[in-house]
């Protein structure tokens, strides 16, 4: 079973990591290899994550003359005693120095990522980072609450109790979930309405980029860790892939991805917890033509008996999570899962 491999790109995302660190012709060349491999839209998305105070001058030109014209900035916080506890390195006058050189630079499409919950923030310190968020005049912001990850020194730490890594320090889930809250309202009074759970954007600043993740459109990943996923030629299965993370294994390589084939079963329930994401939905009416009743039917059904639980909403067809919903979100999404498919090498 082969895949369609569309050339024509419309967005490109250079991220995770810090790829901005890399040398200028490092840059020129990746750029330079993709227009040769693929068809890029003149218009098309360019992105490029950036860690605060770490980009030079010669990388940005590179950028600029790569056609680069959005940059996500991963600045966590804007105060900075939360910010060096979490590990940044950057201050906020060096966060605000360097979305003002991009903007001279020509890009102005800028993304301010921020986390709710890191070590020693108050109610009142995650007011100031939204407020200078808002001041910056950014179109679009990413707001995440912490989670803890088991690999990570604080996860460990938060999860033995300790008090090293500042675990000590994390706010409660329950004040996260106000902060979170708290960002919904001013973003949207500000005139930054969200459209995903975590992504607040201006009219037409949306991530178009991940926009193709959660409305489940081909995507293509080269890389370390990078993820892909291609549709069949006849259109009925979805392959997604998923190279090694593990360093020195890649750069041994070539070494064949994890893949797995998803049914149209499977597809369907990515569609609801992929639709779900968004603030758009899902449409019940469309994934019934593309599925079939016979498997939306039940999903709906789930759907109905979480709106009953304050979970879910729908309209006209359409089903949204509320406001309580995206803050159990994982839990919901659950309800949508069967027995996962066997991964293939």
């Amino acid at each position: 079973m082969g895949v369609d491999l569309p050339r024509r790109v419309d967005t490109i995302y250079l991220g995770g990591g810090t790829p901005s660190l890399l040398e200028p012709e490092l840059i020129e060349r990746l750029f330079a290899a993709l227009r040769t491999g693929f068809a890029v839209d003149a218009d098309a998305e360019i992105t490029v994550e950036c860690a605060p105070g770490q980009l030079a001058q010669p990388v940005l030109d590179a950028m600029v003359e790569a056609g680069v014209n959005r940059v996500s900035l991963g600045v966590q916080s804007f105060i900075d005693r939360e910010a060096h506890a979490s590990g940044r390195l950057h201050s906020r006058a060096v966060v605000l120095e360097d979305l003002r050189r991009l903007r001279e630079a020509g890009i102005g499409n800028l993304n301010v990522d921020l986390i709710a919950g890191l070590a020693g923030q108050t109610f009142a310190s995650w007011e100031e980072s939204l407020g200078v968020l808002l001041e910056s005049g950014v179109p679009h912001a990413s707001v995440y609450m912490l989670e803890v990850d088991e690999e990570s020194r604080l996860g460990r730490e938060m999860l033995a109790g300790g008090g090293r890594y500042h675990a000590d320090l994390v706010p409660s889930d329950d004040a996260m979930a106000r902060m979170y809250e708290t960002a919904v309202e001013r973003l949207l009074s500000a005139g930054l309405p969200q459209y995903e759970i975590s992504n607040f954007a201006r009219a037409g600043y949306e991530s178009r980029h991940n926009l193709r993740y959660w409305e489940r459109r081909p995507y293509l990943g080269v890389g370390l860790d990078a993820s892909s996923m291609l549709v069949d030629r006849e259109g009925e299965y979805v392959l997604r892939a998923a190279a090694t993370d593990d360093l020195k294994a890649y750069l041994a390589g070539p070494e064949e991805p994890e893949t797995a084939w998803l049914s149209p079963a499977r597809q369907h329930e990515e569609a609801w917890f992929l639709g779900l994401r968004t603030n758009a939905g899902v449409d019940s009416a469309a994934l019934e033509r593309e599925f079939g009743a016979e498997i939306t039917a039940p999903a709906v059904e789930k759907a109905r008996r979480l709106e009953t639980d304050g979970l879910v909403l729908e309209q006209g067809g359409r089903f949204r999570l509320t406001g309580r919903g995206r803050l159990i979100s994982n839990e919901v999404f659950q309800e949508f899962l069967g027995e996962p498919e066997p991964i293939a090498r």
